[in-house]
């Protein structure tokens, strides 16, 4: 490994420099006044894996928004290896939560601060180096293609059909992807499997107008009020989603994996430190890590309505909103869980209120197979890097476009994470630690390496 400590020891400078330049750029996918730093964002990338010795890189048009591809072929008999990322990133808001501007990354204590120091500019950017890394050492051992598309994290609406439009282009072997989490620093990991995703959001209509709430509080119904009437029914007890059929597809997972899965290094107190909490919450009959990996779950992203400015006014609403998700487990489908909630939420509402559901995004669950030789490879790679084994886990996150890969393009994909549960991804002030950063771009040739070992 000493070529490889050696290469980014001297380029490390430059290599954090190059990723600062792509968190700089504003790059909101959920945000329509962002287009244009989607458009900076893929070209910053395209001209990234050309410098890093890709021998083509193209922006390619979507409905939505650009997706960047490139490739190096040095041996068409050899294995491919299509890296998957994304440039685009979670709004910033609350803004004055955040330690330091969110588009200018600062280094404190050992960690970069900025919005995509993780997810996922940070751990796609160990991609594109870890790749330069081998071509300028001339170690290289098989092909490798990026995709690298602009609306993940708004559910990736339109990269399923860019794959099918370019499946022979996409052909590979595996697919490589950074987008997860380790344990912790010193106990790396495998994510093997991910939560689909159900997301909707709902509107629940009272008067045709806002009313004075002395004059007509107590005769009208308060659309807030049966709101959150509402969705506390969603919920039972027992933290079961009372959702009829809600979990008839849900595939159980047996009890020897359950124990493997237990083995996984957990301390609840310090989980509920990290979080400021005193109690923890979940499905009845389920560990905490099993509530994340292998439970699906219900919860209201964000609520609104009235008055919500400075000092009081008195006001029954006409509208009340919710953004609503369900962290789905494989097996359950997203399209059916989307109608089952919509049926149901509009199904229990009052005559007193309007309620209508509008789905706004989903996603299928994935499972990776450890036996296969994509796995094994990244196995084999953290073992040299950390001298201990990953553990396998399951993650409570979803990549919704990661069983769409399977679906469309037939390839399986290894997601080989380096991010950390205190990266604060989605939230003010991610962070991502220089040494994950680094790390990351020592083990991925070690994959490369085993991979194509594997497969001669």
């Amino acid at each position: 490994m000493e070529y490889i400590n050696n290469y980014i020891e001297e380029n490390k400078d430059r290599f954090l420099e190059e990723l600062f330049g792509l968190i700089r750029i504003p790059s909101v996918s959920s945000i329509k006044s962002h287009k244009p730093d989607m458009y900076k964002a893929a070209e910053y990338w395209k001209e990234t894996l050309l410098k890093s010795g890709a021998d083509k890189a193209e922006v390619f048009e979507t409905p939505g928004n650009p997706v960047t591809y490139g490739e190096k072929i040095i041996d068409t008999a050899l294995p491919t290896v299509l890296v998957y990322g994304h440039m685009d990133v979670m709004p910033v808001d609350p803004i004055e939560k955040w330690n330091s501007n969110p588009f200018e990354p600062e280094i404190r204590d050992g960690k970069i601060y900025a919005r995509g120091a993780d997810d996922d500019k940070g751990q796609s950017m160990m991609h594109a180096k870890a790749f330069e890394l081998m071509v300028k050492t001339n170690t290289l051992p098989c092909n490798i293609k990026f995709m690298i598309e602009g609306e993940e994290e708004v559910g990736s609406p339109n990269l399923g059909k860019w794959c099918e439009e370019n499946k022979e282009m996409l052909a590979a072997d595996v697919i490589l992807v950074s987008d997860t989490t380790m344990l912790a620093p010193d106990t790396p990991s495998i994510t093997t499997g991910l939560r689909g995703l159900a997301y909707w959001q709902v509107e629940v209509t009272g008067p045709n107008r806002d009313l004075h709430s002395g004059m007509f509080g107590g005769a009208v119904a308060n659309p807030i009020n049966v709101l959150c009437s509402m969705i506390d029914k969603m919920v039972d007890k027992k933290g079961k989603v009372t959702i009829p059929g809600f979990y008839d597809d849900v595939l159980e997972v047996s009890s020897e994996e359950r124990e493997l899965l237990g083995r996984a290094p957990f301390d609840a107190e310090k989980y509920k430190k990290a979080i400021d909490v005193k109690e923890l919450a979940g499905e009845e009959g389920f560990s905490t890590t099993e509530h994340t990996g292998i439970r699906p779950t219900f919860d209201v992203c964000g609520i609104w309505g009235g008055y919500t400015g400075e000092g009081a006014k008195t006001v029954l609403p006409s509208k009340a909103y919710a953004k609503i998700s369900s962290r789905l487990v494989p097996n359950q489908n997203h399209l059916k869980i989307a109608e089952l909630f919509k049926n149901h939420f509009e199904n229990i509402a009052p005559k007193s209120v309007k309620v209508e559901v509008t789905s706004l995004h989903g996603g299928q669950g994935y499972v990776c197979p450890i036996d296969i030789p994509a796995y094994q490879a990244a196995e084999k790679a953290y073992t040299d890097v950390y001298g201990k084994r990953p553990v396998p886990v399951r993650s409570g996150g979803s990549i919704p476009i990661i069983s769409t890969f399977e679906e469309v393009l037939d390839i399986k994909s290894v997601l080989m994470g380096f991010g950390l549960e205190s990266d604060a991804i989605h939230s003010p002030n991610e962070n991502y630690p220089l040494e994950q950063f680094f790390t990351g771009i020592k083990t991925i040739p070690l994959f490369y390496k085993y991979f194509a070992e594997m497969n001669k």
